[in-house]
Protein backbone atom coordinates (compact mmCIF):
# COMPACT_ATOMS: atom_id res chain seq x y z
CA UNK A 1 0.00 0.00 0.00
CA UNK A 2 1.31 3.43 -0.98
CA UNK A 3 2.19 6.00 1.60
CA UNK A 4 -1.11 8.27 2.40
CA UNK A 5 -0.70 12.21 1.94
CA UNK A 6 -2.41 13.78 4.12
CA UNK A 7 -3.98 17.57 3.26
CA UNK A 8 -2.17 20.95 3.73
CA UNK A 9 -4.25 21.77 6.42
CA UNK A 10 -3.21 18.21 8.57
CA UNK A 11 0.15 19.84 8.24
CA UNK A 12 -0.73 23.14 9.29
CA UNK A 13 0.56 24.24 12.95
CA UNK A 14 -0.03 28.15 14.25
CA UNK A 15 2.73 30.21 14.06
CA UNK A 16 4.57 28.61 11.04
CA UNK A 17 5.63 30.59 8.31
CA UNK A 18 6.89 29.75 4.39
CA UNK A 19 7.79 33.06 3.83
CA UNK A 20 9.85 36.09 5.14
CA UNK A 21 9.11 39.65 3.60
CA UNK A 22 11.16 42.64 3.73
CA UNK A 23 9.81 45.54 6.15
CA UNK A 24 7.29 47.93 4.99
CA UNK A 25 8.89 50.33 3.50
CA UNK A 26 5.60 52.99 2.44
CA UNK A 27 2.55 53.71 4.76
CA UNK A 28 0.31 51.15 5.06
CA UNK A 29 -3.46 51.60 5.10
CA UNK A 30 -6.24 49.97 6.39
CA UNK A 31 -7.91 47.19 3.50
CA UNK A 32 -11.17 49.02 4.85
CA UNK A 33 -10.19 52.39 3.29
CA UNK A 34 -9.07 50.57 0.02
CA UNK A 35 -12.18 47.97 -0.71
CA UNK A 36 -15.62 48.66 -0.86
CA UNK A 37 -17.37 47.11 2.32
CA UNK A 38 -20.07 44.70 0.79
CA UNK A 39 -16.23 43.13 -0.83
CA UNK A 40 -14.54 42.97 3.23
CA UNK A 41 -14.64 39.12 4.80
CA UNK A 42 -16.33 39.63 8.26
CA UNK A 43 -12.83 37.46 9.23
CA UNK A 44 -9.92 36.72 7.50
CA UNK A 45 -9.53 33.10 5.76
CA UNK A 46 -8.75 29.88 7.82
CA UNK A 47 -5.28 29.37 5.83
CA UNK A 48 -3.02 26.56 6.33
CA UNK A 49 0.38 27.60 8.62
CA UNK A 50 3.15 25.93 6.88
CA UNK A 51 6.45 25.89 6.51
CA UNK A 52 8.18 25.95 3.03
CA UNK A 53 9.92 22.63 3.40
CA UNK A 54 6.19 21.07 4.26
CA UNK A 55 4.59 23.27 0.99
CA UNK A 56 7.51 21.90 -1.19
CA UNK A 57 7.43 18.00 -0.03
CA UNK A 58 3.54 18.12 0.37
CA UNK A 59 2.92 18.99 -3.61
CA UNK A 60 5.75 17.07 -5.08
CA UNK A 61 4.16 14.31 -3.12
CA UNK A 62 0.96 14.68 -4.05
CA UNK A 63 2.75 15.33 -7.92
CA UNK A 64 4.29 11.43 -7.69
CA UNK A 65 0.80 10.14 -6.57
CA UNK A 66 -0.17 11.57 -10.53
CA UNK A 67 -0.39 8.68 -13.52
CA UNK A 68 1.23 10.60 -17.15
CA UNK A 69 2.59 9.40 -20.26
CA UNK A 70 6.01 10.72 -18.94
CA UNK A 71 5.71 8.04 -16.57
CA UNK A 72 4.48 4.77 -17.99
CA UNK A 73 2.07 3.52 -20.57
CA UNK A 74 -1.11 5.42 -20.95
CA UNK A 75 -3.61 3.49 -23.81
CA UNK A 76 -6.83 6.24 -23.63
CA UNK A 77 -8.80 5.43 -26.53
CA UNK A 78 -9.71 8.05 -28.57
CA UNK A 79 -7.72 10.39 -26.62
CA UNK A 80 -4.19 9.72 -28.35
CA UNK A 81 -2.02 10.18 -25.10
CA UNK A 82 1.37 10.09 -27.08
CA UNK A 83 5.02 10.81 -25.78
CA UNK A 84 4.87 15.23 -26.23
CA UNK A 85 8.67 15.51 -27.43
CA UNK A 86 10.16 17.52 -25.02
CA UNK A 87 12.42 19.67 -27.46
CA UNK A 88 9.12 21.43 -28.59
CA UNK A 89 8.25 22.73 -25.15
CA UNK A 90 12.22 24.02 -25.74
CA UNK A 91 10.89 25.66 -28.90
CA UNK A 92 8.13 27.21 -27.27
CA UNK A 93 10.00 28.90 -24.47
CA UNK A 94 12.13 30.95 -27.07
CA UNK A 95 12.01 34.41 -25.97
CA UNK A 96 10.68 35.97 -29.33
CA UNK A 97 7.59 33.50 -28.74
CA UNK A 98 7.36 33.11 -25.15
CA UNK A 99 7.29 36.98 -24.70
CA UNK A 100 5.43 38.61 -27.51
CA UNK A 101 2.61 40.28 -26.86
CA UNK A 102 -0.84 39.39 -29.04
CA UNK A 103 -1.22 43.27 -29.55
CA UNK A 104 2.22 43.89 -30.67
CA UNK A 105 2.27 45.73 -33.90
CA UNK A 106 2.03 43.66 -37.02
CA UNK A 107 5.58 45.10 -37.84
CA UNK A 108 6.99 43.35 -34.85
CA UNK A 109 5.37 40.51 -35.03
CA UNK A 110 6.15 39.32 -38.37
CA UNK A 111 7.77 35.79 -37.00
CA UNK A 112 4.85 35.00 -35.05
CA UNK A 113 2.36 35.83 -38.34
CA UNK A 114 4.44 33.59 -40.17
CA UNK A 115 4.63 30.94 -37.95
CA UNK A 116 0.97 30.82 -38.14
CA UNK A 117 0.47 31.19 -41.63
CA UNK A 118 3.21 28.03 -42.15
CA UNK A 119 1.18 25.97 -39.48
CA UNK A 120 -1.83 27.14 -41.47
CA UNK A 121 -0.72 25.74 -45.08
CA UNK A 122 0.63 22.40 -43.34
CA UNK A 123 -2.57 21.65 -41.46
CA UNK A 124 -3.93 22.64 -45.27
CA UNK A 125 -1.70 19.68 -47.12
CA UNK A 126 -2.19 17.26 -44.22
CA UNK A 127 -5.97 17.92 -44.03
CA UNK A 128 -7.03 18.45 -47.85
CA UNK A 129 -8.52 21.51 -47.25
CA UNK A 130 -7.98 25.47 -48.45
CA UNK A 131 -7.83 27.42 -45.51
CA UNK A 132 -7.24 27.11 -41.48
CA UNK A 133 -8.37 29.39 -38.75
CA UNK A 134 -6.51 28.51 -35.79
CA UNK A 135 -8.40 29.85 -33.32
CA UNK A 136 -10.75 27.03 -31.70
CA UNK A 137 -9.38 26.10 -28.32
CA UNK A 138 -10.35 22.60 -27.90
CA UNK A 139 -11.41 20.05 -30.45
CA UNK A 140 -14.93 20.82 -29.35
CA UNK A 141 -14.65 24.45 -29.60
CA UNK A 142 -13.59 23.75 -33.33
CA UNK A 143 -16.65 21.51 -33.68
CA UNK A 144 -18.39 24.42 -32.49
CA UNK A 145 -16.53 26.58 -34.96
CA UNK A 146 -16.88 24.71 -38.05
CA UNK A 147 -20.90 24.11 -37.29
CA UNK A 148 -21.19 28.05 -37.20
CA UNK A 149 -19.40 28.33 -40.42
CA UNK A 150 -21.85 25.40 -42.10
CA UNK A 151 -24.74 27.33 -40.43
CA UNK A 152 -23.39 30.52 -42.07
CA UNK A 153 -22.71 29.38 -45.67
CA UNK A 154 -26.39 27.58 -45.71
CA UNK A 155 -28.17 31.16 -44.75
CA UNK A 156 -25.76 32.83 -47.33
CA UNK A 157 -27.10 30.54 -49.80
CA UNK A 158 -31.10 31.46 -48.80
CA UNK A 159 -31.27 27.65 -47.54
CA UNK A 160 -31.23 28.44 -43.47
CA UNK A 161 -34.17 26.03 -43.02
CA UNK A 162 -31.77 23.29 -43.13
CA UNK A 163 -31.55 22.19 -39.60
CA UNK A 164 -30.44 18.76 -38.71
CA UNK A 165 -27.37 17.19 -37.95
CA UNK A 166 -26.64 13.88 -38.66
CA UNK A 167 -24.46 11.96 -35.84
CA UNK A 168 -23.20 8.34 -36.04
CA UNK A 169 -23.74 6.09 -33.48
CA UNK A 170 -20.25 5.71 -32.72
CA UNK A 171 -19.92 9.39 -32.62
CA UNK A 172 -17.96 11.39 -29.65
CA UNK A 173 -20.28 12.74 -27.00
CA UNK A 174 -19.09 16.26 -28.30
CA UNK A 175 -20.77 15.92 -31.69
CA UNK A 176 -24.54 16.20 -30.49
CA UNK A 177 -23.67 18.56 -28.05
CA UNK A 178 -21.67 20.65 -31.01
CA UNK A 179 -24.45 20.83 -32.92
CA UNK A 180 -27.07 21.23 -30.69
CA UNK A 181 -25.47 23.98 -29.13
CA UNK A 182 -25.09 25.96 -32.85
CA UNK A 183 -28.52 25.28 -33.08
CA UNK A 184 -29.30 22.39 -34.62
CA UNK A 185 -31.20 19.40 -33.88
CA UNK A 186 -30.03 15.75 -34.54
CA UNK A 187 -30.51 12.56 -35.91
CA UNK A 188 -28.73 9.27 -35.16
CA UNK A 189 -27.53 6.91 -38.06
CA UNK A 190 -26.93 3.28 -36.87
CA UNK A 191 -23.83 1.51 -38.15
CA UNK A 192 -23.93 -2.11 -39.56
CA UNK A 193 -22.39 -5.32 -38.51
CA UNK A 194 -19.21 -4.18 -39.39
CA UNK A 195 -18.84 -1.43 -37.86
CA UNK A 196 -19.27 1.30 -40.99
CA UNK A 197 -22.21 3.95 -41.19
CA UNK A 198 -25.18 1.58 -42.66
CA UNK A 199 -25.47 3.38 -45.67
CA UNK A 200 -29.13 1.81 -45.49
CA UNK A 201 -29.91 3.68 -42.39
CA UNK A 202 -28.45 6.66 -44.19
CA UNK A 203 -30.49 6.36 -47.05
CA UNK A 204 -33.40 6.28 -44.97
CA UNK A 205 -32.48 9.41 -42.92
CA UNK A 206 -31.53 11.82 -45.80
CA UNK A 207 -34.97 10.56 -47.29
CA UNK A 208 -37.01 11.35 -44.37
CA UNK A 209 -34.97 14.64 -43.73
CA UNK A 210 -35.35 15.73 -47.25
CA UNK A 211 -34.16 18.99 -47.65
CA UNK A 212 -33.65 19.76 -44.43
CA UNK A 213 -29.72 18.16 -43.63
CA UNK A 214 -27.29 20.75 -43.09
CA UNK A 215 -24.25 18.03 -42.30
CA UNK A 216 -23.18 14.85 -40.89
CA UNK A 217 -20.55 14.63 -38.80
CA UNK A 218 -18.15 11.44 -38.80
CA UNK A 219 -15.14 10.27 -37.16
CA UNK A 220 -12.70 8.88 -39.64
CA UNK A 221 -11.54 5.75 -38.96
CA UNK A 222 -14.24 6.00 -36.09
CA UNK A 223 -14.17 5.39 -32.16
CA UNK A 224 -14.42 1.86 -32.96
CA UNK A 225 -10.89 2.07 -34.44
CA UNK A 226 -12.32 0.95 -37.86
CA UNK A 227 -11.64 2.97 -41.08
CA UNK A 228 -15.08 3.48 -42.69
CA UNK A 229 -15.01 1.59 -45.84
CA UNK A 230 -17.79 3.02 -47.82
CA UNK A 231 -16.62 6.72 -47.09
CA UNK A 232 -16.82 7.98 -50.70
CA UNK A 233 -20.42 6.66 -51.05
CA UNK A 234 -21.49 8.73 -47.80
CA UNK A 235 -19.98 12.15 -49.24
CA UNK A 236 -21.93 11.47 -52.34
CA UNK A 237 -25.30 10.83 -51.00
CA UNK A 238 -24.66 13.75 -48.36
CA UNK A 239 -23.74 16.33 -50.61
CA UNK A 240 -26.41 15.08 -53.16
CA UNK A 241 -28.94 16.23 -50.44
CA UNK A 242 -27.40 19.57 -50.52
CA UNK A 243 -25.40 18.56 -46.80
CA UNK A 244 -22.27 19.19 -45.97
CA UNK A 245 -19.56 16.62 -44.50
CA UNK A 246 -17.45 17.49 -41.18
CA UNK A 247 -14.80 15.62 -40.34
CA UNK A 248 -14.10 15.20 -36.63
CA UNK A 249 -10.12 15.29 -36.49
CA UNK A 250 -9.79 13.39 -32.65
CA UNK A 251 -8.63 10.26 -34.59
CA UNK A 252 -6.50 11.70 -37.53
CA UNK A 253 -3.24 10.33 -35.69
CA UNK A 254 -3.94 6.95 -37.87
CA UNK A 255 -3.87 8.56 -41.73
CA UNK A 256 -1.87 11.46 -41.53
CA UNK A 257 0.16 11.23 -45.09
CA UNK A 258 -1.64 8.24 -46.15
CA UNK A 259 -5.06 9.92 -46.48
CA UNK A 260 -7.14 13.30 -46.66
CA UNK A 261 -9.90 14.07 -45.05
CA UNK A 262 -10.69 16.65 -48.25
CA UNK A 263 -9.83 14.05 -50.24
CA UNK A 264 -12.61 11.84 -49.13
CA UNK A 265 -15.28 14.84 -49.52
CA UNK A 266 -15.10 16.27 -46.11
CA UNK A 267 -15.94 20.10 -46.45
CA UNK A 268 -15.13 21.06 -42.94
CA UNK A 269 -12.25 19.72 -41.25
CA UNK A 270 -11.15 19.87 -37.17
CA UNK A 271 -7.21 18.86 -35.85
CA UNK A 272 -6.73 18.31 -32.52
CA UNK A 273 -3.12 19.77 -32.21
CA UNK A 274 -3.18 18.48 -28.53
CA UNK A 275 -3.48 14.83 -29.59
CA UNK A 276 -2.15 13.97 -33.42
CA UNK A 277 0.36 17.00 -33.33
CA UNK A 278 2.22 16.36 -30.09
CA UNK A 279 1.22 18.87 -27.62
CA UNK A 280 0.70 17.70 -24.04
CA UNK A 281 -3.03 16.87 -23.66
CA UNK A 282 -4.46 16.57 -20.24
CA UNK A 283 -5.11 18.35 -17.25
CA UNK A 284 -8.03 21.11 -18.62
CA UNK A 285 -5.81 22.07 -21.46
CA UNK A 286 -5.19 24.17 -22.62
CA UNK A 287 -5.85 22.12 -25.97
CA UNK A 288 -6.49 23.73 -29.57
CA UNK A 289 -8.60 22.46 -32.67
CA UNK A 290 -8.06 24.66 -35.76
CA UNK A 291 -10.99 24.54 -38.57
CA UNK A 292 -10.07 23.89 -42.00
CA UNK A 293 -12.42 24.32 -44.67
CA UNK A 294 -12.73 23.75 -48.72
CA UNK A 295 -12.46 27.08 -50.25
CA UNK A 296 -16.26 27.79 -50.78
CA UNK A 297 -16.77 28.13 -46.88
CA UNK A 298 -13.37 30.29 -46.49
CA UNK A 299 -15.00 33.72 -46.25
CA UNK A 300 -17.18 32.01 -43.30
CA UNK A 301 -14.41 31.61 -41.10
CA UNK A 302 -13.85 33.49 -37.55
CA UNK A 303 -11.54 36.18 -37.75
CA UNK A 304 -8.94 37.53 -38.52
CA UNK A 305 -7.12 35.03 -40.46
CA UNK A 306 -2.97 35.11 -40.96
CA UNK A 307 -2.55 36.09 -44.52
CA UNK A 308 0.72 36.52 -46.42
CA UNK A 309 1.38 38.92 -49.11
CA UNK A 310 5.11 39.87 -50.86
CA UNK A 311 6.71 37.92 -47.96
CA UNK A 312 4.79 40.57 -45.17
CA UNK A 313 2.19 38.85 -42.93
CA UNK A 314 -0.73 40.41 -41.49
CA UNK A 315 -4.31 39.70 -39.78
CA UNK A 316 -7.14 39.37 -42.25
CA UNK A 317 -10.32 41.26 -40.18
CA UNK A 318 -12.06 42.03 -43.52
CA UNK A 319 -14.47 39.51 -44.27
CA UNK A 320 -17.96 40.55 -43.98
CA UNK A 321 -19.05 36.81 -44.15
CA UNK A 322 -17.43 35.37 -41.33
CA UNK A 323 -18.73 34.25 -38.06
CA UNK A 324 -17.02 36.46 -36.08
CA UNK A 325 -14.39 35.93 -33.12
CA UNK A 326 -14.57 32.93 -31.38
CA UNK A 327 -11.83 33.13 -29.30
CA UNK A 328 -9.57 36.59 -27.41
CA UNK A 329 -6.69 36.86 -29.65
CA UNK A 330 -5.40 34.45 -32.14
CA UNK A 331 -5.81 31.05 -30.57
CA UNK A 332 -3.94 29.30 -28.10
CA UNK A 333 -0.53 30.34 -29.74
CA UNK A 334 1.75 28.27 -27.24
CA UNK A 335 -0.01 25.02 -28.34
CA UNK A 336 0.51 26.10 -31.99
CA UNK A 337 3.77 26.66 -31.33
CA UNK A 338 4.73 23.38 -30.21
CA UNK A 339 2.29 21.61 -33.36
CA UNK A 340 4.56 23.51 -36.06
CA UNK A 341 7.78 22.86 -34.42
CA UNK A 342 6.61 18.90 -34.76
CA UNK A 343 5.19 19.02 -37.75
CA UNK A 344 8.60 20.93 -39.54
CA UNK A 345 10.76 18.27 -37.22
CA UNK A 346 8.80 15.50 -38.77
CA UNK A 347 8.32 16.10 -42.01
CA UNK A 348 5.88 14.32 -44.47
CA UNK A 349 7.83 11.04 -44.37
CA UNK A 350 8.07 11.10 -40.59
CA UNK A 351 3.80 11.98 -40.35
CA UNK A 352 3.38 9.24 -42.20
CA UNK A 353 5.79 6.91 -40.15
CA UNK A 354 3.66 8.05 -37.09
CA UNK A 355 0.32 7.11 -38.48
CA UNK A 356 1.94 3.58 -40.00
CA UNK A 357 3.49 3.29 -36.56
CA UNK A 358 0.50 3.65 -34.59
CA UNK A 359 -1.56 1.31 -36.81
CA UNK A 360 1.13 -1.71 -36.59
CA UNK A 361 1.35 -1.15 -32.84
CA UNK A 362 -2.79 -1.37 -32.53
CA UNK A 363 -3.27 -4.41 -34.65
CA UNK A 364 0.11 -6.13 -32.73
CA UNK A 365 -1.89 -5.19 -29.76
CA UNK A 366 -5.21 -6.54 -30.95
CA UNK A 367 -3.99 -9.42 -32.39
CA UNK A 368 -1.69 -10.42 -28.72
CA UNK A 369 -5.03 -10.04 -26.76
CA UNK A 370 -7.98 -11.45 -29.02
CA UNK A 371 -7.74 -14.75 -27.92
CA UNK A 372 -8.62 -13.44 -24.36
CA UNK A 373 -11.33 -10.78 -24.78
CA UNK A 374 -14.62 -10.29 -26.83
CA UNK A 375 -13.41 -8.68 -30.37
CA UNK A 376 -16.99 -7.40 -31.72
CA UNK A 377 -16.07 -6.74 -34.74
CA UNK A 378 -13.07 -9.11 -37.13
CA UNK A 379 -11.30 -6.80 -38.92
CA UNK A 380 -7.62 -5.04 -39.20
CA UNK A 381 -8.15 -1.95 -37.25
CA UNK A 382 -6.22 1.63 -37.59
CA UNK A 383 -4.70 3.48 -34.45
CA UNK A 384 -6.97 1.79 -31.78
CA UNK A 385 -9.11 -0.80 -31.38
CA UNK A 386 -11.86 -2.34 -29.13
CA UNK A 387 -12.45 -5.09 -26.87
CA UNK A 388 -15.26 -6.41 -25.04
CA UNK A 389 -15.38 -8.01 -21.44
CA UNK A 390 -18.22 -9.27 -21.95
CA UNK A 391 -16.98 -13.43 -21.46
CA UNK A 392 -15.71 -12.03 -17.95
CA UNK A 393 -18.71 -10.69 -16.90
CA UNK A 394 -20.48 -13.73 -18.19
CA UNK A 395 -18.35 -16.33 -16.63
CA UNK A 396 -17.57 -14.53 -13.25
CA UNK A 397 -19.65 -11.56 -12.92
CA UNK A 398 -16.57 -9.25 -13.51
CA UNK A 399 -17.19 -6.75 -15.55
CA UNK A 400 -14.97 -4.23 -17.43
CA UNK A 401 -14.95 -1.46 -14.49
CA UNK A 402 -13.33 -3.99 -12.47
CA UNK A 403 -10.61 -4.88 -15.46
CA UNK A 404 -9.71 -1.56 -15.55
CA UNK A 405 -9.29 -0.65 -11.48
CA UNK A 406 -7.06 -3.93 -11.95
CA UNK A 407 -4.48 -2.71 -14.53
CA UNK A 408 -4.02 0.54 -12.14
CA UNK A 409 -2.17 -2.28 -10.04
CA UNK A 410 -0.03 -2.98 -12.83
CA UNK A 411 1.39 0.38 -12.93
CA UNK A 412 -0.42 1.84 -16.22
CA UNK A 413 -3.19 3.51 -17.17
CA UNK A 414 -6.64 2.10 -17.62
CA UNK A 415 -8.14 2.14 -21.52
CA UNK A 416 -10.95 4.01 -22.14
CA UNK A 417 -14.22 2.33 -21.01
CA UNK A 418 -17.71 2.00 -21.64
CA UNK A 419 -17.07 4.04 -24.72
CA UNK A 420 -18.38 4.09 -27.51
CA UNK A 421 -21.92 2.93 -26.27
CA UNK A 422 -22.41 0.30 -28.85
CA UNK A 423 -20.22 -2.14 -27.33
CA UNK A 424 -20.98 -3.68 -24.60
CA UNK A 425 -18.93 -3.80 -21.63
CA UNK A 426 -16.45 -2.05 -24.09
CA UNK A 427 -12.41 -1.17 -23.53
CA UNK A 428 -11.25 0.99 -26.28
CA UNK A 429 -7.24 0.89 -26.23
CA UNK A 430 -4.71 3.22 -28.14
CA UNK A 431 -1.54 2.50 -27.87
CA UNK A 432 0.35 4.70 -30.28
CA UNK A 433 2.88 5.39 -32.27
CA UNK A 434 5.63 6.54 -29.54
CA UNK A 435 5.13 3.20 -27.61
CA UNK A 436 7.97 0.44 -28.04
CA UNK A 437 7.29 -2.99 -28.27
CA UNK A 438 8.24 -3.74 -24.59
CA UNK A 439 5.86 -1.20 -23.15
CA UNK A 440 2.80 -2.83 -25.60
CA UNK A 441 4.39 -6.54 -24.06
CA UNK A 442 4.03 -5.10 -20.86
CA UNK A 443 0.45 -3.80 -20.74
CA UNK A 444 -0.36 -7.03 -22.99
CA UNK A 445 0.83 -9.14 -20.30
CA UNK A 446 -0.96 -7.34 -17.49
CA UNK A 447 -3.96 -8.33 -19.43
CA UNK A 448 -3.15 -11.66 -19.28
CA UNK A 449 -2.97 -12.45 -16.57
CA UNK A 450 -6.22 -10.35 -15.35
CA UNK A 451 -7.70 -12.55 -17.76
CA UNK A 452 -6.66 -15.75 -15.71
CA UNK A 453 -7.19 -14.01 -12.59
CA UNK A 454 -11.15 -13.65 -13.69
CA UNK A 455 -10.89 -17.53 -13.77
CA UNK A 456 -8.92 -17.97 -10.65
CA UNK A 457 -9.60 -15.11 -8.25
CA UNK A 458 -12.76 -12.38 -9.30
CA UNK A 459 -12.75 -10.93 -5.96
CA UNK A 460 -8.99 -9.83 -6.89
CA UNK A 461 -11.05 -7.54 -9.49
CA UNK A 462 -13.56 -6.42 -8.01
CA UNK A 463 -11.91 -4.87 -4.99
CA UNK A 464 -9.62 -3.53 -7.00
CA UNK A 465 -7.42 -1.82 -6.63
CA UNK A 466 -5.04 -2.02 -4.05
CA UNK A 467 -1.60 -0.57 -4.35
CA UNK A 468 -3.22 3.02 -4.42
CA UNK A 469 -3.74 5.19 -1.87
CA UNK A 470 -7.00 5.12 -1.75
CA UNK A 471 -9.59 2.15 -2.74
CA UNK A 472 -11.88 2.38 -5.00
CA UNK A 473 -13.83 5.08 -5.69
CA UNK A 474 -17.50 5.39 -6.35
CA UNK A 475 -16.79 8.01 -9.85
CA UNK A 476 -20.97 8.49 -10.45
CA UNK A 477 -21.41 10.02 -7.01
CA UNK A 478 -18.20 11.55 -7.16
CA UNK A 479 -19.18 13.58 -10.03
CA UNK A 480 -22.48 14.22 -8.84
CA UNK A 481 -22.04 14.85 -5.57
CA UNK A 482 -18.89 16.60 -5.71
CA UNK A 483 -17.21 17.91 -2.47
CA UNK A 484 -14.09 19.91 -3.28
CA UNK A 485 -14.02 22.23 -0.33
CA UNK A 486 -12.05 21.26 3.25
CA UNK A 487 -14.36 22.24 6.49
CA UNK A 488 -12.52 22.11 9.89
CA UNK A 489 -14.05 19.98 12.50
CA UNK A 490 -16.36 21.51 14.58
CA UNK A 491 -14.57 23.59 17.41
CA UNK A 492 -11.57 23.25 15.29
CA UNK A 493 -9.62 27.55 15.69
CA UNK A 494 -10.66 29.34 12.32
CA UNK A 495 -14.05 27.40 11.80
Amino acid sequence: MMRSEPIIYELSAPGRRGYSLPKCDVPEQDVKDLLPEAMLRERAPALPEVSEVDVVRHFTRLSQLNHGVDIDFYPLGSCTMKYNPKINEEVVRLPGLANIHPYQPEELSQGALQMMYELDQYLCEIGGVDKVSLQPAAGAHGELTGLYVIKAYHEDKGEGHRKMVIIPDSAHGTNPASAIMAGYKTVEVKSNEAGDVDIEALKAVLEKYDGEIAALMLTNPSTLGLFEQGIEEVASLVHKAGGLLYYDGANANAIMGISRPGDMGFDVVHFNLHKTFATPHGGGGPGSGPVGVKERLAPFLPVPVVEGKDGRFYLDYDRPKSVGRMKGYYGNFGVAVKAYAYIRTMGPDGLRQVSEDAVLNANYLMYRLKDHFERPYDRFCKHEFVLSGNIQKREADVRTLDIAKRLIDYGVHPPTVYFPLIVDECLMIEPTETEGKESIDNFAEAMLKIADEVKRDPEKLTSAPHTTVVGRLDETRAARQPDLRWTPAAGAEGE
